[in-house]
């Protein structure tokens, strides 16, 4: 697993064998950062990554310029993981939150211009990080929320919905701030 882009680019993160987490391909995250190019403007941004696993994403967008990253991961061993490594990469706009997705969701006071969810593909509900987001005013006006799924879930007709892209069996569902109109 490596960093695909911006000033920490190639840089390699090894994962201690028990982490538990299903971290995004790097040509899924490269993609991703491809398209997101396209819609938001990352340098500058107030990211917040939910179910950070690895921080893989974390770390991308501090890479890229962006202002602060919240890296929100519940399990103990993954958060010290992404602490440590962002220590060590010297990354000191990324905040490693140890905390229960949802719950943070509902407590927390600040809006981001990026909000990214990669809850693990089976947990029961993981969809629900939506209307959280969105019915909370989680996200600043032109805020950009990417929930990743698997190709079993579909978001079409959302009203939020911007646009769905797929990598092999990694779904990206973008969604903004506002309804879109037709």
């Amino acid at each position: 697993m490596r960093i695909v882009g911006g000033k920490f680019r190639g840089r390699v993160i090894t994962p201690p064998r028990n982490l538990r987490a299903r971290p995004t391909t790097d040509f899924a995250k490269e993609n991703l950062f491809n398209v997101l190019n396209n819609l938001v403007d990352i340098e500058g941004a107030d990211v917040l990554d939910l179910f950070s696993g690895t921080g893989s994403i974390s770390y991308e967008f501090v890479s890229r310029g962006a202002a602060s990253v919240t890296s929100v991961e519940v399990n103990g061993v993954h958060h010290n993981f992404i602490k440590q490594t962002a220590a060590a990469f010297g990354m000191d706009n990324l905040y490693a939150v140890r905390a229960n997705a949802f719950l943070y969701l509902k407590s927390v006071a600040k809006q981001f211009d990026i909000i990214f969810s990669d809850a693990p593909y089976d947990l029961e509900g993981s969809e629900e990080v939506i209307p959280l987001v969105l019915e909370q005013g989680l996200l600043r006006e032109g805020g950009l929320l990417i929930f990743e799924h698997s190709k079993q879930k579909s978001f079409e007709g959302h009203p939020n919905l911007l646009q769905t892209r797929s990598y092999g069996s990694v779904q990206f569902s973008f969604f903004g701030a506002e309804p879109v109109h037709s």
